[in-house]
């Protein structure tokens, strides 16, 4: 038989308390870079002259009102991702004219 005493005692540990580790925290991202104003190149259907390149928005509208119809140019507007010219299309090309600056 073994005796009482030796089997209630056990050897006592140091406590060491137990934190959680907290996630690490992930790198805030970089701010996106300001957007470029858009550009855009105006040309006359019938001649295929380019009658603006490299235009903004403002500039754009101010040669759409001195155009007699919306048929007469064709509008592209720079995409600096393609590296290339897109040509609005006729949702976008009458958005740009249902906003030009109409002569008074």
């Amino acid at each position: 038989m073994v005796p009482l005493e030796d089997t209630l005692a056990k050897p006592e540990k140091p406590f060491t308390p137990i934190a959680p580790r907290l996630p690490a925290r992930a790198p805030e991202p970089k701010p996106p870079e300001p957007r470029r104003p858009r550009s855009f190149r105006v040309t006359d259907v019938l001649s295929r002259r380019i009658l603006a390149e490299n235009a903004d928005a403002r500039g754009t509208l101010d040669l759409l009102a001195g155009t007699r119809s919306i048929v007469d140019v064709t509008i592209d507007v720079w995409d600096p991702k393609a590296g290339r010219w897109r040509r609005l299309a006729h949702g976008e090309k009458s958005t740009l004219w249902n906003s030009r600056h109409r002569p008074r």
